[in-house]
């Protein structure tokens, strides 16, 4: 039997607005996977070092202030230099299409933009995200 999946959900960065970042972390906690919410204004350092703390497999990153390219980018090369590359990256909020392939090339496995279903990024977690074995 293997283990939940162990999510973190982070808002990076100076944004306020964190209702969909909530909506989106218990849509993955009803769906029985063990979700850490940071909370607001966390910095991609404190969000490393969280997920490698709580024995992450996930990171959700959920941006609204057009800081994704930057802050993104820090999470995904933070977690390179800790050695948790196991650890895969998705975000979401506010991100332009053109942007999302520049994303992807740094490490981001996949961008929700506004619209996407509770049950997409469900089903894409369980699709996308090996979990570890119990023991």
């Amino acid at each position: 039997m293997s283990e939940p999946i162990r999510v973190v959900v982070a808002k990076p960065g100076l944004d306020g607005h964190d209702r969909g970042a909530k909506v989106v972390a218990r849509a993955l906690r009803d769906a029985g996977m063990e979700v850490i919410y940071t909370g607001l204004h966390q910095t991609p350092e404190q969000i490393v070092q969280t997920a490698i703390q709580e024995d992450a497999d996930v990171v959700g990153l959920s941006v609204l202030s057009g800081a994704h390219m930057t802050l993104f980018r820090k999470v995904v090369e933070l977690l390179k230099e800790r050695d948790a590359t196991d650890i895969t990256v998705f975000g979401g909020g506010i991100i332009p299409d053109a942007d999302i392939p520049e994303l992807e090339a740094i490490g981001v496995a996949k961008i929700f933009t506004p619209g996407a279903t509770t049950q997409s990024i469900v089903d894409w977690v369980r699709a996308n995200v090996p979990q570890k074995a119990a023991g």
